[in-house]
């Protein structure tokens, strides 16, 4: 793709950084729900069994039907802790110290979290020419709402409709907000698949994880879900998969059952059993389950789930690629190469990574202005300080611009 046709994704206002020379394209960036992002477009009739706010010991908190959600401990995000507070934390730096205590002290909602051309300024004085843009709140309802799938689905489609109204899925050809697909229901999945594409969607998230269905739980790859994994590929949406609630603290429940899990708390047993499972548990059952062979031009992102589980995965699938002969038609590790993309932490060794897949599959997710990212945005580039000119471009540009650009024609 030409560099004029990268370029369009940037505005003549963007600072171009010396360390750079070009505008970067960030794939993991982030706004703050309003208060009404959930509401806003919810129908009566699901009033009682979706969202509502409450006052509770003094606080303004979040309930699905009748129970509180506790996730995010203030899902108002006002007051909001400051981006990539917590560094040092996830670089595993600071001996004993909790989350809670290096969040420091909270300030007051900015206006670039829930303003999209306030957001667009702010992207060209950080060096930002565009942006995939994931939820907070919403990559989260889903476990919380089990088992009322239904009200899962219907609190979701309200959110896709407040998105498109606030932030738009395509905006100035700048922000590329994800609307949010749950696969519950099959025929429900194809309905708001469909609407996200005439919206003009250049991607959709997911939950990291099994389905979850009346009957119990299943793989993404059943064959119940082929018409809505048909309909992304050909109209050549990006299914992004998104770091949120993935279902998996049952791992530490069925070790810890007395463990506090709501909100920060996190005790070493529950990191060391639940750290990087759902991930390559969900990618396992997609590839496993022939997804890319019965979709063969489908392309898929996993964001913000780091890097860390790639190899190992892809150890696991040629072991099933080797040792059950006949099974695939084409080597796993080839279709993940050809079909995947991986946004990596800004602490994960991104040269080992390109041991394990191409660079071509590589791209920058800076993860503003989640505590857990990057203080800035090109603040990431110290994770690719060893490449090429010509890779970094790739991870930090072009890769990314490329999807986004053949996208949803």
């Amino acid at each position: 793709m030409s560099t004029a046709t990268l370029e369009r994704f940037t505005s003549p206002g963007v600072r171009m950084t010396p360390e750079l020379g070009y505008a970067a394209f960030d794939a993991d960036s982030h706004y703050y729900e309003s208060e009404d992002a959930l509401t806003r477009h919810l129908p009566k009739e699901w009033r009682r069994r979706g969202p509502q706010w409450a006052e509770v010991g003094g606080r303004k908190r979040l309930l699905l039907g009748n129970k509180l959600y506790s996730y995010i401990p203030n899902p108002t995000f006002d007051p909001i802790a400051k981006p990539g507070c917590a560094h040092d934390y996830f670089a595993a730096k600071l001996d004993g110290k909790s989350l809670a205590d290096v969040m420091g002290d909270l300030e007051p909602i900015r206006p670039e979290y829930r303003d999209r051309d306030v957001r667009l300024k702010v992207m060209d004085e950080q060096g930002i020419g565009a942006s995939w843009l994931f939820p907070t709140l919403a990559v989260t309802l889903e476990v919380s709402y089990r088992p009322d799938h239904e009200a899962a689905a219907a609190t979701i489609r309200a959110f896709n409709r407040w998105l498109a109204e606030d932030w738009g899925f395509a905006y100035k050809d700048r922000i590329f907000a994800a609307p949010v697909i749950t696969l519950s229901d099959p025929d429900w999945a194809v309905e708001e698949i469909e609407w996200c594409i005439k919206q003009g969607a250049k991607l959709v998230s997911m939950r990291n994880g099994p389905v979850y269905t009346k009957a119990g739980t299943t793989s993404p790859g059943a064959p119940e879900y082929d018409p809505f994994w048909a309909r992304c590929e050909e109209a050549g949406v990006i299914v992004a998969p998104h770091a949120g609630d993935d279902g998996y603290d049952f791992l530490g429940a069925m070790w810890e059952p007395w463990a506090d899990r709501s909100g920060f708390h996190v005790t070493p047993l529950q990191k060391a059993v639940t750290s990087q499972r759902a991930v390559p548990d969900f990618f396992a059952a997609v590839f496993c389950h022939k997804i890319f062979e019965r979709f063969p031009r489908l392309r898929m992102c996993s964001i913000e789930n780091g890097a860390a589980w790639v190899a190992p995965l892809l150890t696991r699938l040629y072991r099933g690629y080797a040792q059950v002969k006949g099974y695939y038609q084409k080597n796993p590790i080839d279709q993940f190469h050809e079909h995947m993309w991986v946004t990596p932490f800004w602490e994960d060794n991104v040269t080992d990574l390109t041991k394990a897949m191409p660079v071509d599959r590589i791209i920058f997710g800076s993860d503003w202005p989640h505590i857990e990212g990057v203080e800035r945005p090109l603040d990431f580039l110290e994770a690719v300080e060893g490449f090429s000119a010509d890779d970094k471009r790739k991870i930090m540009r072009d890769n990314v611009a490329n999807l986004t650009a053949t996208a949803n024609l």
